[in-house]
């Protein structure tokens, strides 16, 4: 019989595997989220983590997730379990986390909504999935050991397959892919902050679109 966090989980899996990259967006202005949201489906990525930085980013989720076909919008930064109260409300379809705390276990066993928690370290890792988490983020991908740590960890933690996020580029990325036990990345540089101010959605969804191209071994 599957358990909850079996079917939570398997919907993690889905999520991730949309595309080569979640784009990871920090929206400053709540009338940019629905074109940026646009520009990044026409462009191949449909899965996009709005983090909660700011003060409209649940406004932005909910604008998202009302307006834009084809959009598989979340929430990042998720810390509490208001915060994942509060984007299951919004109406985001997954969560993500820069960590993973008791409480929001805890949460996270009674919410309904997906959640991706994250390992910087093997231990970490190993204690998320004897909570059933197969999937984890891996971060601070970069600052703490990059893809060479996590091809370290492919045979010893096999059922493990990761979403590495934090320093990664749109040059970096495939040397992410690469690694067996990855089945996507998270991105922040398709929706750099010089493009969102101007409003450019042209050049985010040229962005996506090479983003889209990449390929993901695991």
């Amino acid at each position: 019989m599957t358990t909850p966090i079996e079917k939570k989980q398997a919907e993690v899996e889905k999520t991730l595997r949309l595309a080569p990259v979640v784009a990871v967006v920090v929206i400053e202005d709540l009338a940019a989220a629905v074109p940026l949201a646009k520009a990044l489906v026409a462009g191949g990525i449909p899965a996009i983590e709005i983090t909660l930085r700011t003060p409209v980013a649940l406004d932005a989720i909910r604008a998202i997730a009302s307006e834009v076909e084809g959009a598989v919008v979340g929430s990042g930064t998720v810390l509490t379990p208001n915060d994942l109260k509060a984007s299951e409300r919004a109406g985001a379809r997954f969560a993500v986390s820069p960590g993973a705390t008791r409480n929001l276990l805890d949460a996270a066993d009674s919410s309904l909504l997906p959640w991706l928690p994250a390992a910087a370290t093997a231990s970490e890792a190993m204690a998320l999935f004897e909570r059933g988490y197969r999937f984890q983020k891996f971060f601070p991908a970069v600052p703490t050991g990059g893809v060479n740590l996590l091809k370290a960890w492919a045979s010893p933690l096999p059922g493990i397959t990761f979403c590495p996020t934090g320093g990664i580029r749109e040059n970096t990325a495939p040397d992410f892919l690469a690694s067996p036990n990855v089945a996507c990345v998270g991105g922040t540089w398709l929706s750099p902050n010089d493009l969102l101010k101007a409003g450019d959605w042209k050049k985010i969804e040229a962005l996506a679109r090479v983003a889209a191209a990449l390929k993901a071994a695991g």
